[in-house]
């Protein structure tokens, strides 16, 4: 066994968080999820920072905590794990080489050698030249690359990531993902991310946690593929219309009705399923049709494309600047069929 294998279980005031993940060696996961749905505790309690209350947790083929036996408790420092957030703490009064050296000097490596490869791991995160440098002396963005450099030099056997790039300009998180993916290759790898295309860059397989549970799991476009829970709708940027399966198609309590293009799941008429479509693939027309249906806007929000449309029943993407529409306005909403899912309810 190797990887990362683990149950935590954390009881919270009026919270509990219950999450079962598992990473194969050199595999990256992604976690998504709503604010205070309990991803910052599931990688604190990975990383031995929280106690758990439950469960266990097991690196590369080692129990490195266990709720039954308080004696199964492996310090942060020992169970091969590091945890980096949106704060690269770097020590603020050694440079960049030492804060990489500093824990591989730790570990028992010798001055000399450790230097030698903090200045290797340097360069291997676009900062050659900068090992000198002292944390003031770096931009925010350098000063992250320093902190993945500190985090991978110590050879983790595990490494958490908590959102490292949320403080970051675009363009400067985009630089430092990829840099990442290729750092991280064949390192077994856990990020909390709230962006989709850190997810989609980063990861094999993607846990979804709300509410202090896993709702969904599985390869990461599969899942933004078949959203099971308006959240990942939203971070998928689809939209997700709860009904259940009619006649080879699909309908709602309000009546609605859809047909798709697609294949329909083989299931019986009542059957809970989603219609997911995207809003640029929803247009506004002039009244009832097929695959139409009305709907009142709620908000119109500017786009870089045009505008989005926020309707009581779902998104329009309009490729115009001017807005037509205002809050309260009913219009009939209509997709093609080739262009709507019907999936499960889970």
């Amino acid at each position: 066994m190797s990887g990362l294998q683990a149950h935590v279980v954390v009881d919270r005031p009026r919270f509990r968080v219950d999450v079962a993940i598992d990473a194969a060696a050199g595999e990256t996961v992604a976690i998504m999820g709503p604010s205070g749905a309990g991803k910052s505790t599931l990688l604190d309690a990975l990383a031995g920072l929280v106690p758990l209350n439950g469960g266990e947790v097991v690196v590369a083929g080692r129990t490195v905590e266990r709720a039954a036996e308080p004696r199964v408790h492996t310090p942060p420092m020992h169970r091969g794990v590091v945890l980096l957030g949106q704060d690269p703490r770097l020590f603020p009064h050694l440079s960049a080489r030492e804060n990489v050296a500093f824990g591989p000097r730790a570990g028992g490596t010798p001055a000399a050698q450790a230097r030698a490869d903090a200045d290797a791991w340097i360069d291997r995160v676009g900062l050659g030249g900068l090992e000198s440098r002292m944390p003031r002396e770096l931009s925010g963005g350098e000063q992250q690359r320093v902190a993945i450099a500190r985090a991978l030099a110590a050879s983790p056997r595990v490494v958490l990531l908590d959102e490292p790039l949320v403080a970051l300009d675009p363009v400067t998180a985009s630089e430092i993902r990829g840099m990442l993916r290729e750092q991280l290759a064949g390192v077994t790898t856990v990020a909390v991310t709230h962006d989709a295309g850190d997810a989609v860059a980063l990861a094999e397989r993607l846990f979804v946690i709300e509410a202090g549970a896993v709702v969904q799991s599985g390869p990461v476009r599969q899942v933004f593929g078949a959203p099971a829970s308006a959240f990942v709708a939203s971070v998928a940027d689809m939209n997700r219309m709860p009904g259940v399966a009619a006649r080879g198609g699909w309908t709602d309590a309000a009546g609605r009705v859809l047909t798709s293009a697609d294949a329909a799941p083989a299931v019986g008429d009542g059957v809970a399923l989603a219609a997911v479509f995207r809003p640029g693939d929803v247009r506004i027309v002039d009244g009832a049709g097929p695959n139409a249906w009305p709907a009142d806007v709620v908000r119109v929000e500017p786009t870089l494309a045009g505008v989005r449309v926020h309707t009581s029943a779902g998104a329009v993407d309009v490729a115009e600047a001017g807005a037509r529409w205002s809050p309260g306005d009913a219009v009939w909403l209509r997709v093609d069929p080739s262009r709507v899912r019907f999936v499960p309810l889970g």
